[in-house]
């Protein structure tokens, strides 16, 4: 289904000549890599790193009342280096999961993503109705200035494109929903929205895809998980095969190609089959952090990108991931619930009820990382995440009791797996906390 541009109700051509200026300044350089020397970590800007963050609850974007530069500001002070945060096709009512300030959760009237407003009113949390025939101009301002503040602080940012709809209550406030969209597309079950059945549904996904990934195609500090969690709401495997070859064929003429990620379980397990178009593999609460020794083979970065349900406390969130970057993993996330729309600095403090924790005092708890991780390299070990990777090479990370192969084959060798389409991968649930440490580079 073709999908025309129209300014929606928050922006303008005027509004954007700013955004555009400042992201031709900003979007330089090769996007974030797997080192070529050793593809359990990443390389970003010339340079060797780990990933390590603690960050909102992924709204920054799509709730409009997230002053996300003084989130930006917060993080690059921390020395944190990387984002996560979901792309508008999903959202949550207040009051989800018990999170107190959920960012994820806007106010009436205050949720944007990509597809614009209509006329028409009756969207379930507030508004009009969605068009998914026409794009939300503003939506794509405010995405494109979000990576581009991120860009200019060094920090990364994961864009997860999709996530399952775990009860009905989300179902009620998804653009996807046909009662919630003009277009009467939509008329399935919400376990059945991320999958093959309804066709009208998939082409309005993919269409998503593609235009996303096309206005970000010039950052560097950048890459895409295919969906939150796909081991629930019914998400197929075959569909998420979809996602993933619609980014890189998206891509294919592209001066710039971005990771994929794909998010594969809970816990720890072995991620069988590799999918050829995926080069990051992340978990959830991976404590301990066996998900890293268990798929050392793949040679591929593995990420522990939520944590939570284990209490508020700091020390138990430094202490995971401490243990899973010792480990060999090449990406903390720490969901960190302190950062709430007007506390953007990081100083709410969270209710117990919440399923997880976050605040300033982690930071300061974490900021011997570095240190601590030269010592645990040992006297002669490196100073920096660079010459960790050239001590380690390709050998299989800490922690691990397996060897590893040679490099896996550069991305542009794996897709070309594009064609013909091969057998998709299996498919593989949510909440965590706050400040770590920067990269140690």
């Amino acid at each position: 289904m073709p999908c025309v541009s129209g300014a929606g109700s928050h922006g303008g051509v005027n509004y954007l000549l700013p955004i555009l200026a400042l992201v031709a300044a900003v979007a330089l350089g090769e996007p974030l890599a797997l080192h070529p020397d050793n593809h359990h970590y990443f390389q970003f800007r010339g340079k060797p790193a780990v990933l390590v963050t603690s960050g909102e609850h992924y709204g920054a974007v799509l709730n409009l009342d997230f002053d996300y530069v003084k989130y930006l500001d917060t993080l690059a002070a921390d020395g944190l280096n990387l984002t996560r945060t979901f792309s508008g096709s999903y959202a949550e009512p207040q009051g989800a999961f018990d999170i107190a300030e959920n960012t994820l959760a806007p106010k009436p009237g205050r949720f944007i993503c990509p597809w614009a407003r209509s006329g028409e009113p009756g969207y379930g949390n507030g508004g009009n109705k969605f068009d998914l025939t026409k794009w939300d101009d503003a939506y794509f301002t405010r995405l494109k200035d979000f990576v581009s503040q991120a860009a200019q602080r060094g920090v990364i940012v994961e864009l997860v494109l999709f996530c399952p709809l775990y009860e009905d209550s989300m179902w009620s406030v998804s653009p996807m929903n046909a009662r919630n969209n003009i277009n009467g597309i939509g008329e399935v079950g919400r376990t059945e929205v991320l999958t093959l059945k309804d066709a009208r549904l998939t082409e309005v996904q993919v269409a998503m895809v593609r235009k996303i990934v096309s206005e970000l195609r010039a950052f560097d500090n950048l890459y895409y998980e295919i969906c939150n969690e796909p081991y629930f709401g019914g998400v197929t495997a075959d569909w998420q095969q979809r996602v993933a070859r619609t980014i890189a064929e998206t891509e294919v003429d592209f001066a710039k190609k971005h990771l994929i990620a794909q998010n594969w379980a809970n816990g720890s397990s072995v991620v069988d089959p590799a999918n050829p178009l995926v080069d990051l593999y992340n978990f959830h609460y991976s404590r301990p952090p066996a998900s890293v020794s268990l798929n050392a083979k793949l040679n591929r970065a593995i990420g522990n990108n939520e944590t939570g349900f284990d209490g508020p406390a700091d020390a138990t969130y430094r202490v995971q991931g401490w243990d899973f970057l010792m480990a060999g993993g090449a990406l903390y996330n720490n969901l960190d619930y302190s950062f709430t729309v007007g506390q953007e600095d990081g100083s709410f403090a969270a209710p117990a009820s919440t399923p997880g924790g976050g605040s300033a005092t982690l930071e300061e708890e974490a900021a011997p990382w570095c240190t601590r991780a030269r010592r645990r390299w040992g006297p002669r070990a490196s100073r920096t995440a660079g010459e960790l990777v050239r001590r380690r090479g390709t050998r299989a990370p800490l922690g691990s009791s397996r060897a590893v192969a040679g490099p896996a084959p550069p991305l542009t060798v794996r897709r070309a797996a594009l064609a013909p389409p091969g057998p998709a991968p299996p498919p593989s649930r949510r909440p965590a906390q706050r400040r770590g440490a920067s990269v140690c580079c």
